[in-house]
């Protein structure tokens, strides 16, 4: 079955908003202890503590930018990256399953941060309104010719 290509933008900006908010919210859990704070104890990430401060600060930075569609690229390789260290250094030597070791989310936001750094962020990006930059659009005309 083939799928439209404007249903497509449109299905992968959708899912860039949801995986953005969802990760935005796992970092103000994390810092700030609101919606049930980190691991649903309404307690918050001592600040500086290694390497959980800085993934929910990753959270927090990333998580906007990638609902908003603004560096999401960039932003997306940095949470994947981000979660897949989370995986490998926290969760994974608790157990081999992410289901027995905790390390769903961390699997889940890896894989769904990478589907929007490798897809791009669909439509309704904010990135598409700046401006491009000066050699872009010379390489463009040059390479219509």
């Amino acid at each position: 079955m083939s799928v439209p290509a404007t249903t497509q933008n449109h299905f992968l900006a959708v899912y860039r908003v949801v995986i953005g908010l969802l990760f935005t919210c796992h970092g103000i859990a994390n810092l700030f202890g609101a919606m049930g704070g980190a691991d649903g104890h309404g307690t918050t990430v001592s600040a500086g503590v290694w390497p959980y401060w800085y993934a929910s600060l990753i959270h927090l930075i990333c998580g906007p930018l990638i609902m908003m569609g603004l560096g999401s690229r960039a932003a997306s390789v940095v949470g994947s990256g981000a979660m897949a260290y989370a995986y490998f250094t926290v969760h994974l030597p608790t157990g081999l399953w992410p289901i027995a070791d905790g390390g769903e989310a961390a699997t889940l936001f890896c894989w769904a941060l990478l589907v929007i750094a490798v897809f791009g962020p669909g439509a309704w990006a904010l990135e598409a309104l700046l401006p491009r930059r000066r050699g872009q659009g010379r390489q463009a005309a040059a390479s219509a010719v």
